[in-house]
């Protein structure tokens, strides 16, 4: 039986990992067990920044659906569960947008939920 030699096999990966690695300084872009490692710690730390992303959206977003309340008068804890009462669903990426670029509407919106809570 032949014998199979991984050199191309081999090469192809050095080369991917080194595409990756582009950027990085001194040896962690030219060679290659460096670069192995920081590439893989760099995709580590890609993936943890995805999740923390959605993490600090959603703190951008109630910070600013509270600031829009309290400007007309209810904290964002009470503003959210009025909102659960009087049946209307919107996610806080949406409520964000409208405190600050809709801000008549928003204020409708708080309306209706001060009624709904008076009620």
């Amino acid at each position: 039986m032949a014998r199979v030699k991984k050199g191309v096999t081999a090469h192809k990966r050095h080369k991917k990992v080194l595409k990756l690695a582009k950027g990085f300084r001194g040896a962690r872009s030219k060679l290659y067990r460096p670069a192995n490692q920081f590439v893989m710690k760099a995709l580590r730390h890609a993936y943890v920044g995805r999740k923390l992303k959605k993490r600090d959206f959603r703190k951008l977003w109630i910070t600013r659906i509270n600031a829009a309340a309290r400007l007309n008068g209810l904290s964002y804890s009470k503003f959210m569960n009025g909102l659960k009462l009087t049946g209307i669903q919107m996610n806080r990426k949406v409520l964000a947008e409208m405190a600050i670029s809709d801000k008549e509407g928003f204020a409708q919106l708080v309306e209706q939920v001060k009624q709904k809570l008076n009620a």
